[in-house]
């Protein structure tokens, strides 16, 4: 029978917390700013965009304990159980204050100041991870960090600066993470169970756990990031008990590379899924670090950005175009699903009550296909896209033998685009036979417009990224791929 533990566990900088009233829609930032009082941390969106809330959180990983600058604000409280969480009143010591506080003082790094402690926490972990990095990775760092008074270049020049004030090895987080990484393996792993005012929240003990709870309450809510269901908390105002959270779960969080392509679990984040990302797909080395801000990829999961079937989630478009499958479970039983197959209508998806998304293949890429992604939006970086593009094309001389496409953003669904694949397939790869099959695009695709983009704008992004697929993979015209920006390794550090 399943051991049940009826409180959360975690550390909160130096001090263990055990709570045993906790709802599914308590978020960490307001248990330390309203339980805690530690008001350093701030509340500016309220939905993970503007990094005024950025904490660390530590959680013991199969490589042993690794520390995340996440957003506090849609992080849900439940789901810190068995974790380390580091607040900016943290750093500073009996000497004074942490090198990278001292650096934004002596660089004049902030401004209004709002914004500041989540920026600061945002290169104490760039720091730990990257104690000299460039200009390229403290950049891509503070993709999560918005800062109002646009004060970034002494932002930029503290990041650099910090490292000639301190030693990363001397850290305390560094010298004592044994200690700490004992104290959190003390905690036990049984399923937990928490309430408050009759909301429930459940931590299930294993996989084998989640898939009993799932088939018994079909109705809950499945936790993984919290990157979506957060708003729902933060700007609905939903209640979404019971709920359980599964972004714990080894089980789910495993990767596997071999012959056959990638196999990721479903609660795997973007940042654990990125190094192995780039090494068997390269064309997402680019992609990749454009899926939200840095707080966001520790916390959103693959499996979570399949599973609520947003017609503009970043990564369907992408897993669709190289023929990507979905593994369902229902307790002990599995169904493999074509990803294009999963979505059925918007906000529906083929699953059944109690099914739930276990795991996610991506074939490895033949050596002669040509692959890429686009992802277009207002913002570069930690923005949601008006339209994400997909390509896998397979030539055969000049000649199309095989193409998938595959969009975001242009139906109620990511949809591929098998009329224009037609109109392609077995024709030369040229400028005259792309112009022609674009006209197809009207048969697949009927986009909306909403405050994203106008209809009107993502039928004609759509045939230009074509265009600018065929001149990418042609002698048609000269590259137009942007240069790749370097991404710290600094996904946490180790």
């Amino acid at each position: 029978m399943t051991a049940i533990r009826r409180e959360i566990r975690f550390l909160l900088n130096d001090d263990e917390i055990r709570l045993t009233e906790v709802g599914p829609n308590d978020t960490l930032l307001d248990h330390i700013r309203l339980a805690r009082r530690l008001t350093g941390t701030k509340e500016g969106c309220a939905e993970g965009d503007c990094g005024a809330c950025t904490v660390l959180v530590g959680r013991l990983t199969a490589k042993g304990l690794r520390y995340e600058p996440v957003n506090a604000c849609i992080r849900l409280l439940a789901s810190v159980d068995r974790c380390h969480v580091v607040t900016v009143e943290h750093l500073a010591g009996p000497d004074g204050l942490h090198p990278v506080q001292q650096a934004m003082v002596s660089e004049h790094a902030s401004q209004c100041g709002f914004c500041t402690p989540g920026i600061v926490m945002s290169l104490y972990a760039l720091w730990l991870s990257v104690p000299e990095p460039g200009e390229a990775e403290i950049e891509t760092a503070l993709q999560g960090n918005l800062c109002r008074c646009t004060g970034y270049q002494p932002i930029v020049d503290a990041a650099k600066a910090a490292c000639a004030l301190g030693n990363p090895a001397e850290d305390a987080l560094v010298t004592n993470r044994e200690a700490i990484a004992a104290k959190l393996k003390s905690f036990d792993g049984a399923r937990v169970e928490v309430e408050k005012d009759g909301a429930r929240a459940f931590l299930p003990a294993d996989l084998e756990d989640f898939a009993e709870l799932r088939a018994d309450m079909p109705e809950a809510t499945i936790v993984a990031g919290a990157t979506d269901v957060g708003l729902w908390v933060t700007k609905e105002m939903r209640d979404i008990s019971p709920a359980v959270f599964v972004g714990h779960l080894a089980e789910l969080k495993e990767i596997t590379e071999d012959d056959a392509g990638l196999t990721l679990g479903a609660a795997v984040t973007y940042s654990e899924a990125a190094a192995s990302v780039r090494r068997m797909f390269p064309h997402l080395a680019e992609f990749w670090p454009r899926i939200g801000g840095w707080q966001i990829r520790n916390m959103g999961t693959v499996g979570g950005n399949i599973a609520n079937g947003s017609p503009i989630g970043d990564t369907p478009p992408v897993l669709i175009a190289l023929g990507a499958r979905v593994i369902l479970r229902h307790r002990e039983e599995r169904r493999i699903l074509e990803l294009e197959d999963f979505f059925l209508d918007y906000g529906k998806q083929d699953r059944k009550p109690g099914d739930f998304l276990e795991a996610i293949h991506i074939p490895r890429p033949a050596p002669d296909t040509l692959n890429a992604a686009y992802k277009i939006s207002k913002r570069r970086d930690e923005d949601i896209s008006a339209v994400c593009g997909a390509f896998s094309l397979r030539l055969d001389g000049g000649t199309v033998g095989s193409i998938r496409i595959a969009f975001g953003g242009m139906a109620a669904t990511p949809k591929r685009a098998s009329r224009v694949e037609a109109a392609l397939e077995g024709k030369p790869w040229t400028e005259e036979t792309v112009a022609k099959a674009a006209n197809a695009f009207a048969e697949d695709f009927s986009p909306i417009s909403d405050w994203r983009a106008s209809s009107d704008y993502r039928a004609l992004i759509a045939r230009n990224l074509l265009l600018r697929f065929l001149y990418e993979t042609s002698e048609v015209g000269e590259p137009v791929q942007l240069s790749a920006m370097p991404v710290p390794e600094a996904a946490g550090w180790m």
